[in-house]
């Protein structure tokens, strides 16, 4: 599993860093809202600071309409740094800017994916990340973990190096039945990430290993 933190709280993220394998950092205008109204170019920058140069910082466009996408993903690159991924949704003029904006060598990561042809449209238009919103997608009674495995299997066939950054998630369960269907990326928002290791019987067994040792030892150590 790569795993991507989908948050802007820059503790949060210092926290993660520390003991989860944090590949990168995702934002969209209701996340960053959430930080109470801060500079959102410097605090993307130290984002990208805190996670690593090396690290993916995905960044959404506000516009809806392929001028005002095609501005957006100029001036986030602009101002944060090259290597940045630029948030596209999968709509008509999503589709057309991010096929302009690929030719312009700009790393795309197309969201608001719902159907295994939005995402087969985006690789097949450059984007070097696809965003499947997953609960959303169950919440519509479609299946996505049948739309990552066909499409996981489409992409091997045609060759394209798109990866499979599946998001929208409410519990450790779609997580798992997602990295089953064959995504390998997945990005998560704290409540999700705090749950990985959060099960009850984990901390049980751990006070279990320390109440028996102190039992026979003491507070003694080797």
């Amino acid at each position: 599993m790569k795993l991507v933190l989908d948050t802007a709280n820059i503790e949060k993220v210092k926290e993660y860093i520390e003991y989860l394998p944090v590949e990168g950092v995702t934002t969209n205008p209701s996340i960053l809202k959430k930080e109470g109204g801060v500079e959102p170019i410097q605090h993307l920058k130290r984002l990208q600071e805190i996670i690593g140069r090396d690290k993916d910082l995905h960044v959404q466009v506000i516009a809806n309409d392929y001028q005002g996408i095609l501005d957006d993903a100029h001036r986030i690159v602009e101002n944060i740094n090259d290597r940045v991924c630029v948030k596209v949704p999968v709509t008509n003029d999503g589709l057309k800017a991010i096929k302009r904006l690929t030719r312009e060598g700009i790393r795309i990561t197309a969201t608001a994916i719902y159907t295994d042809m939005q995402a087969l449209l985006a690789a097949e238009m450059g984007a070097e990340f696809l965003a499947p919103y997953i609960n959303r997608m169950e919440n519509l009674g479609i299946d996505p973990y049948e739309t990552i495995y066909w499409l996981n299997g489409q992409l091997e066939r045609s060759g394209l190096e798109t990866k499979i950054l599946a998001a929208s998630f409410k519990n450790v369960s779609q997580v798992t039945k997602t990295l089953s269907a064959g995504a390998e990326w997945v990005t998560l928002g704290e409540g999700v990430v705090d749950k990985l290791l959060g099960h009850a019987n984990v901390q049980e067994a751990v006070r279990d290993f320390s109440k028996d040792w102190e039992d026979v030892y003491g507070r003694q150590i080797f």
